[in-house]
């Protein structure tokens, strides 16, 4: 992959189970391979590591001047209300050249949100017509 001034944060919030994080750990594969533009990582709030902030000093270390964080929560909580912009303010202070940018929770998507419709519904066999 050729060096990119971008980063990519997927972040989730952390269980105790290493587990959980599979489908996590899937997604950021899927989209490293098709964004090779971009550095992509992942990072947890609890539980699980690297962190946010680990993740951020690393691509700052390694040169990247712009970093998105897609935030993989369904909602905005109380985490992404309160705790992330503490955090990012704290990151932005030993980094205050770093671009950084967090993107809406997943579930305030609407394309999203019916794509998940449009599969629980058609997951339940219906009755014939």
């Amino acid at each position: 992959m050729a060096h990119t001034s971008n980063g990519l944060i997927l972040f989730a919030h952390g269980a105790r189970d290493p587990e959980w994080a599979e489908p996590f750990r899937d997604i950021s594969k899927r989209i490293a391979a098709t964004r090779d533009d971009l550095a992509v990582r992942l990072a947890f709030l609890e539980f699980q590591t690297p962190t946010l902030a680990d993740v951020i000093a690393d691509l700052a270390a390694r040169g990247h001047t712009s970093i998105h964080i897609a935030p993989l929560f369904m909602a905005q909580g109380g985490h992404l209300k309160n705790d992330v912009p503490k955090l990012l303010a704290e990151v932005r202070s030993r980094h205050p050249g770093l671009k950084l940018e967090l993107l809406p929770a997943i579930g305030d998507i609407a394309d999203l949100r019916q794509a998940i419709a449009e599969w629980v519904a058609n997951a339940i066999p219906g009755a014939s017509t």
